[in-house]
């Protein structure tokens, strides 16, 4: 009986030492995975710190030049004040295009009311048309929508 017997004082304490070899084996396996990835997205992470560092010093560069550049041809006339007087007037265009734009809508609308009416109209004055109001009456539904 001494054999059998365990020196684990709990049953927590057995359980622990069964799931503990293969708890390890388990987060070995899953480190072995891992690891690639994680070693392979490191060395990305600063393949790309590497060409961010290079762009902003190309950026810098680019930036002087154009300054340079800048100096050396300088405008001798003041484009600003016509590039605002531009702006002021692409607003006022959308201004009037959106004003005429809503203003096309209600006179489609009104026209699609006033081809209805006349058409129901005509059918209370004529008889021998309102054989042929069903059709009248959906073009001018069809002509109200559009």
């Amino acid at each position: 009986m001494a054999d059998t017997e365990s020196t684990a004082t709990s049953i927590g304490d057995q359980t622990e030492d069964l799931v503990s070899p293969t708890r390890d084996a388990l987060v070995d396996g899953i480190m072995g995975m891992l690891k690639p990835c994680l070693d392979q997205l490191d060395d990305r992470v600063h393949q790309t710190r590497a060409s961010q560092s290079d762009l902003q010093l190309q950026l810098e560069g680019l930036q002087q030049q154009l300054t340079a550049v800048q100096h050396q041809t300088q405008c001798p006339l003041h484009l600003d004040l016509y590039i605002k007087k531009l702006q002021h007037a692409k607003r006022r265009v959308v201004v009037v295009n959106n004003i005429l734009q809503t203003t096309q809508d209600r006179l489609n609308k009104l026209h699609g009311q006033v081809t209805k009416e006349t058409g129901r109209r005509r059918t209370l004055l004529d008889p021998s048309v309102s054989a042929a109001a069903p059709s009248y009456a959906a073009a001018a539904d069809t002509a109200a929508k559009t």
